[in-house]
């Protein structure tokens, strides 16, 4: 009963997510974003998080890819994030269109600038994806409404994986894969307690710092 009303209850939310791809063209001004964050759940620790977006639109179940261009330069970004309205993208991935150097070598300051964007292919961002299937690694204690409300058909549906890490920062929990039979339960099946807070090592996530270019710890 628990996995049907799940299923019940993000059946709106599902539909509004599954939208087919559509190429979306046009100017933005984007802006940089050196914290990384994820309000679905995707982990930092398995991805690339110098290429990701924060746009205002909710990720969508297919079409996560984003190839953003400016200055004859483009980079293809993750958006894995919702921002409050602002285009923002990763900070070296600003840098890199600002400049043509990454921040790490050329750290520079500055608010938006024009670019334009379009949605493309998962294939074409599947270089930003570090697990050993390319499957996107989600929280399995905290992104279940967003795994759970894409379709089965989906990209996610299909090219998902569950780790037992508490936050996206991944400073939490175990780096492990864990399982979900919504036939059973609506709770993920890990090796170890779901759920846990133990200090997770080994699995850093690294922001590159606004204007400096150094790299600190994610929290």
């Amino acid at each position: 009963m628990k996995a049907t009303f799940i299923l019940a209850s993000l059946a709106a939310s599902a539909a509004s997510l599954a939208v087919p791809i559509t190429k979306r063209g046009g100017a933005v001004s984007i802006t940089p974003h050196d914290k990384f964050s994820s309000s679905i759940g995707v982990l930092g620790c398995k991805i690339n998080t110098d290429r990701v977006a924060y746009f205002p639109s909710s990720p969508n179940c297919d079409g996560m890819c984003i190839k953003v261009s400016a200055n004859g330069r483009s980079v293809n970004l993750l958006h894995i994030d919702t921002s409050g309205g602002a285009f923002d993208i990763a900070y070296d991935a600003w840098n890199y269109l600002k400049t043509g150097q990454s921040a790490t070598e050329n750290p520079v300051e500055g608010g938006g600038f024009a670019a334009t964007y379009e949605n493309v292919d998962m294939s074409e961002c599947a270089d930003h994806i570090h697990t050993p299937k390319k499957n996107l690694a989600f929280s399995a204690p905290n992104s279940i409404g967003y795994v759970v409300g894409c379709p089965a058909g989906s990209w996610v549906g299909q090219n998902h994986a569950l780790y037992n890490i508490q936050n996206s920062a991944c400073t939490m929990g175990a780096d492990e894969i864990c399982t979900l039979d919504l036939a059973v339960s609506n709770q993920p099946s890990c090796p170890s307690l779901l759920g846990s807070k133990a200090a997770l090592a080994g699995d850093e996530v690294w922001d590159v710092a606004y204007g400096t270019g150094k790299k600190v710890l994610a929290a």
